[in-house]
């Protein structure tokens, strides 16, 4: 029996598996060989086998986000400063200001999703005046949800935004009594003119963009993350975006396993997409690190469903079924697994439909399939998802959006958006994940906290329990459930002796720590096919060291990705802006901040002149 090229003992390891806990584990050839008590497993240990001691640290399975857009991620993090859990908007300034400084032209300072306004202590956006006054000189594009950006002086000439330019199809260009842009950008619903814009932004080249891949896994890594399945994107497209990843796979330097989904890139011309690449391309293709998955999360443009809950549910066109239903019979026919942005109810309702026809074509018979999102799916239509053996990738959007859906919905539609526990009592498997890197952060214990106290980022409680998960539960869905999703239950997300050897050693102990530290859980050491691929603190000198951060003025080398200093101990209290108001009032408040304070209004409220926002 070979000897195992690594040992870890004296720690909790949660394995998902039976026993639940032991205290060490052995790793040879990237796969569990044994796991169970220190004497059984330390008696396998040979010369050459390492020997580390987590000194009754937890450890669990390596976490496995079922939804997260790590190509294109990828291709730009070391241009992104990120406010992924950043406490308040003025260190956020501070950070933008900082930046601006040191970013040469033409580059931009990018801040693209991972943020809201309610982990702030001020519970505001910053203004337009305040964007300008940290940055006059340097483009800047802040991207807030998918609801809108913010650019400034300076982008707005860089872009090439006047008077004269046209309003885009769903979008709104923000002018002053003078026609002139000002500077916001405002999805209605349709986010094409936000991620238009952002195109618009120089790019890395190829060393850098190797770089700024290799620092975002690594990021990922530092979190826990040892897998994603990629969801594509728009404008990523294939194989063109995809040779960055597939030359480091071909060079050995992943540290995320990728299973990847192709993402059509042209309304009206999507069966041609998909039609040129089943030819080139099948399931399965590659290795345990990179590996094709199949097709989505976009499959034709008439079915995306704008997720953004500061604009009415949008009508999807009368044409959908039509070009919905020839790209999936063709993905049937070719037996391609296809996932499916989908966020309303009445939406998964007509793409249901649609499946169903499909099926009666061409039996799905297997095949595998997920909805992603599903926030406001209802019991019926999740009855028709179980039988045509479909899944469903949750990601903790609403955390980020929450207090939106509430001033639009209320509490009590928001109690169960999305039903997670009545996606499990079904039977129906469900994966976890983050969707990041536009809207909600990467970052998955942000993502864990939410599933097990059903609160957002700002601290609104949005769930009753009987919504929430254990702890236990909500793992479980970060690495078994995410494994499904690709067709590799049993070969990840459990420890158990023949699986892929992914682990992570955590900074505190996920099942101990009070509800509101979970987010603020990192790894310590972070293990991929049995090899430290991150490590920190004691464990340093157990994995390689970081990296050199290129471009050298890039906001990844002097504030890396999520927010070092973490989440804070606390909820923010809300702001006090005025005595009374209507939610549209009080949502006024909390996007712009407060008011000058007057006599009293007989409209807005007494002692108000937010009138004049």
């Amino acid at each position: 029996m070979t000897a195992p090229d690594l040992i870890l003992h004296n720690g909790k390891i949660t394995t998902n598996d039976t026993p639940s806990e032991v205290s060490a584990i052995a790793f040879a050839g990237g796969r569990v060989t044994a796991s169970g008590a220190d004497d059984e497993v330390l008696k396998a240990r040979g010369s050459a086998t390492r020997v580390v001691d987590l000194g009754g640290r937890r450890a669990i399975p390596g976490l496995n986000d079922s939804h997260l857009h790590l190509i294109r991620g990828g291709l730009n993090f070391n241009l992104e400063l990120r406010w992924d859990g950043v406490p308040s908007l003025a260190e956020a300034l501070r950070m933008l200001t900082e930046q601006a400084r040191r970013t040469p032209a033409p580059q931009w300072v990018r801040v693209v999703g991972g943020w809201n306004e309610f982990q702030f202590a001020e519970r505001r956006m910053p203004t337009l005046a305040e964007v300008n006054a940290a940055a006059p000189d340097t483009p800047v594009f802040i991207l807030h949800l998918y609801d809108r950006a913010i650019l400034n002086a300076a982008a707005l000439r860089a872009v090439g935004y006047t008077k004269d330019t046209p309003e885009p199809p769903g979008g709104e260009i923000q002018r002053d009594r003078n026609g002139n842009p000002t500077g916001i950008l405002i999805a209605r619903p349709n986010a094409m003119i936000l991620y238009a814009t952002l195109a618009k932004g120089p790019k890395l080249g190829p060393s850098d963009q190797l770089n700024s891949t290799r620092h975002f896994m690594r990021e990922l890594n530092r979190l826990g993350v040892t897998s994603v399945i990629d969801a594509g994107g728009g404008f990523q497209n294939y194989p063109d975006d995809y040779e960055i990843i597939e030359d480091l796979h071909r060079r050995g330097e992943m540290t995320v396993r990728v299973a990847y989904n192709l993402f059509t890139q042209k309304p009206k011309e999507e069966f041609e997409d998909f039609s040129r690449w089943v030819a080139m391309t099948k399931p399965g293709s590659g290795s345990d690190y990179y590996r094709m998955n199949g097709a989505g999360e976009m499959l034709v443009f008439s079915a995306a469903d704008f997720e953004d809950f500061l604009e009415p549910r949008p009508d999807l066109a009368p044409g959908m079924e039509g070009e919905l239903h020839r790209v999936v019979k063709l993905l049937a026919e070719h037996r391609w697994p296809f996932r499916l942005h989908a966020t309303y109810d009445e939406s998964i309702g007509r793409f249901l439909d649609v499946f169903e026809a499909v099926d009666r074509e061409v039996p799905f018979a297997g095949l595998r399939w997920f909805f992603d999102h599903a926030e406001t799916v209802t019991e019926r239509n999740l009855e028709r998802i179980k039988a045509l053996g479909g899944g469903i990738a949750v990601q903790h959007r609403m955390a980020f959006q929450g207090e939106y859906f509430v001033d639009r919905y209320g509490p009590g539609a928001a109690a169960h958006t999305p039903p997670i526990r009545k996606m499990l009592e079904m039977g129906i498997p469900v994966g976890a994940g983050t969707d990041a890197t536009r809207v909600a952060s990467f970052n998955p214990w942000v993502s864990l906290y939410w599933m097990v106290t059903g609160r957002t980022v700002g601290g609104l409680a949005l769930y009753p329990e009987a919504n929430r998960l254990d702890r236990a539960t909500a793992l479980r869905l970060y690495t078994q459930g995410s494994a499904w999703m690709s067709a590799e239950d049993g070969q990840k997300g459990a420890l158990a002796v023949g699986q892929l050897g992914d682990l992570t050693v955590l900074s505190a102990d996920y099942f101990a720590v009070p509800e509101n530290e979970i987010r603020g859980i990192e790894s310590v050491l972070t293990v991929v096919g049995g090899k430290a691929v991150y490590a920190a603190g004691t464990f340093a000198p157990l994995a390689p060291a970081p990296l050199p951060v290129s471009p050298d003025w890039s906001p990844v080398g002097v504030y890396g990705g999520y927010y070092s200093g973490g989440p804070q101990a606390g909820a923010p209290a809300p702001a006090r802006c005025c005595a009374q108001g209507s939610k549209s009032h009080g949502l006024l408040h909390r996007l712009f901040g407060p008011a000058p304070q007057t006599g009293a209004d007989p409209f807005w409220g007494t002692g108000c002149s937010c009138w004049a926002f």
